[in-house]
């Protein structure tokens, strides 16, 4: 099934439609979720609440602002940002024993390797070290603008012109 069979038979709200977009995009939406939020009991959920507002807010994707993957993944960063910035969240993290982080130290190298399935980090390490802090901070930490400005201690204007050049030259590496 092509995306365009796909997009319509979503706008039609067909039950396999759903299945078809799951099969399609839950590994690389998961992968995205799981960097960002680094549990994956709750990447999980965050997924299951990505793929509802996929289906809920189907009428909003507009073909001639962006590529369908491109609208799905900035709802599954979104989302999972603002998991991140929940007070519950927050909260269920401070209780967390240290226990709960010992498969961590073993998985680090597992997890550097599955960044996105996509493979969209070997082109950021292409581009000029500054673009690898900024992109960084901003699509794989999830940091805000205002978030990356203070980390790096460069103005919030910089910052915003680096982040647009540095997708500029990602687009040229991608050929987009």
């Amino acid at each position: 099934m092509t995306q365009d069979e796909l997009l319509v038979l979503i706008h039609q709200k067909d039950e396999k439609a759903f299945t078809y977009l799951y099969d399609m995009y839950s590994k690389s939406l998961f992968s995205v979720i799981n960097v960002l939020v680094k549990n994956r009991e709750e990447a999980e959920d965050v997924l299951q609440e990505v793929f509802v507002k996929i289906w809920k807010n189907i009428d909003s994707y507009n073909e001639s602002k962006g590529r369908f993957y491109t609208w799905i993944l900035n709802i599954a960063r979104n989302t999972s940002i603002d998991k991140l910035r929940s007070k519950n969240f927050n909260d269920s993290q401070k209780n967390l024993s240290s226990d709960n982080f010992v498969h961590l130290l073993d998985d680090s190298n597992k997890l550097v390797n599955k960044i996105d399935t996509i493979g969209i980090q070997e082109f950021v390490k292409k581009l000029k070290p500054k673009c690898i802090q900024i992109i960084d901070l901003l699509f794989f930490k999830g940091y805000t603008q205002q978030e990356a400005s203070d980390e790096l201690a460069i103005p919030l204007g910089t910052v915003k012109t680096q982040n647009r050049n540095c997708i500029n030259d990602l687009r040229l590496y991608l050929k987009l």
